[in-house]
């Protein structure tokens, strides 16, 4: 068997049967069976963005979905709440008009599998959309849709401190390279509304983001300094290469 399907049939078997270990630790390693192979051990990590909100009732298996798909590292997942469920009489505490915006280009430039705008939905390396708390149409999407590693990211430390992260491969277009600023894990008591009396857990979600530069294609790299990863509340960061405007994701790393 190959290791890209010995790593996705390892994908089904972690979701279904619960093993994944929460998402936000980068010191401890997901459990994983004696005979299995490591997960992702090779190949460039995909992106797979979880669109929710606190006003959705149907979300929350989605958000615990998230958290236990987190632990993969070939996976960098994010969490993007959005504000169009705000009108229900909750207001999200995390939710961002950005991520309202980039649901919104995904689905005009329009996604394999469930296109359109609802919650909750995870997109996968831009590309390919699923009901976010249907763990086997991600791993599909996963499978078949992600970015297959035309484009590279390697990040590392820079002696005069910060990190230098360095571009390389092909791509059809200008890209941009995007610094995404992450709060780890956050608990939210939720007053009112569809979700009311519930404590629901997010992980990953989007408090910032900013972009560092354009790229097409070749070799290319960017100097990261250390008071752009200060971003206030964030505490986990990720670099994205993608198409503007809701266009397809060529290649994404967590930093550290």
């Amino acid at each position: 068997m190959s290791h890209r399907r010995r790593r996705f049939a390892m994908f089904y078997a972690l979701t279904a049967l619960g093993a994944l270990g929460p998402g936000c630790s980068q010191s401890t390693p997901a459990a994983e069976p004696k005979d299995a192979p490591p997960v992702a051990a090779k190949g460039e990590p995909v992106l797979v963005e979880l669109f929710t909100s606190q006003g959705c009732s149907s979300c929350p298996p989605a958000d615990a979905l998230a958290e236990k798909l987190a632990a993969d590292r070939g996976l960098v997942v994010i969490a993007r709440p959005v504000t169009y469920w705000d009108r229900l009489g909750w207001k999200d505490t995390l939710a961002r008009e950005e991520n309202t915006t980039l649901q919104r280009d995904y689905a005009r430039r329009g996604l394999a599998g469930q296109n359109g705008v609802f919650t909750p939905q995870m997109v996968v390396d831009g590309a390919y959309g699923a009901v976010g708390s249907r763990a086997a149409d991600v791993a599909s999407g996963v499978k078949r849709y992600s970015a297959k590693g035309d484009a590279t990211i390697r990040v590392a430390p820079a002696e005069a401190g910060g990190y230098s992260v360095n571009l390389g491969g092909t791509a059809a277009g200008k890209a941009e390279l995007v610094l995404i600023a992450v709060t780890c894990k956050v608990a939210v008591a939720i007053g009112t509304g569809e979700n009311g009396g519930r404590r629901v857990t997010y992980t990953n979600v989007v408090r910032a983001e900013r972009k560092l530069g354009e790229w097409s294609g070749g070799k290319g790299g960017v100097a990261l300094a250390a008071s752009q990863l200060k971003v206030a509340g964030a505490d986990r960061y990720a670099i994205v290469l993608r198409q503007p405007g809701g266009g397809k994701v060529l290649a994404a790393r967590w930093i550290g």
